[in-house]
């Protein structure tokens, strides 16, 4: 009997599962997108120049070389960690990543512009889901599955 309520729970876990790493990995993404532009009149930031500035902001406590730096930094690794989310590829990597990148983000967040904004996007919870995502024992619908059988 406990066999099988194992199974259900696999079974009941691929979907959730699979709309996690797409919600994360899809959010990121989004965010590189608008710092490059591609959201037009909706975006947050519009260009790269009003992103520096924006995490210049955030990393007051930085050189200002330090916080270009991170700016590039941190872009190349939110598309490298949501494409590694999307293809299910290193998805434990992938994850961990994700979670510490939107972790330190939330921290910065908060140091530079208090609690509320974090909360208000959602950081937190995206750094805790990406955590949560990464424990998991097995990444369904990936390329780790396919080469995991």
């Amino acid at each position: 009997m406990l066999l099988k309520a194992n199974i259900m729970t696999e079974k009941n876990v691929h979907l959730p599962q699979l709309f996690l790493r797409l919600a994360i990995a899809v959010t990121m993404l989004s965010a590189v997108a608008d710092r490059f532009g591609f959201w037009g009149k909706n975006s947050a930031w519009g260009n790269w120049e009003n992103f520096e500035i924006y995490t210049r902001k955030l990393t007051f406590f930085l050189p200002e070389g330090f916080s270009v730096f991170s700016a590039y930094t941190a872009t190349f690794f939110e598309i490298l960690f949501p494409l590694m989310l999307l293809l299910g590829w290193k998805t434990r990597i992938g994850a961990y990543g994700s979670g510490f990148l939107l972790l330190v983000f939330a921290l910065s967040m908060t140091l530079a512009l208090g609690i509320k904004a974090p909360l208000d996007y959602s950081v937190w919870v995206g750094s805790a889901g990406a955590f949560l995502l990464a424990v998991q024992p097995k990444y369904f619908f990936s390329i780790d599955h396919l080469t995991n059988k």
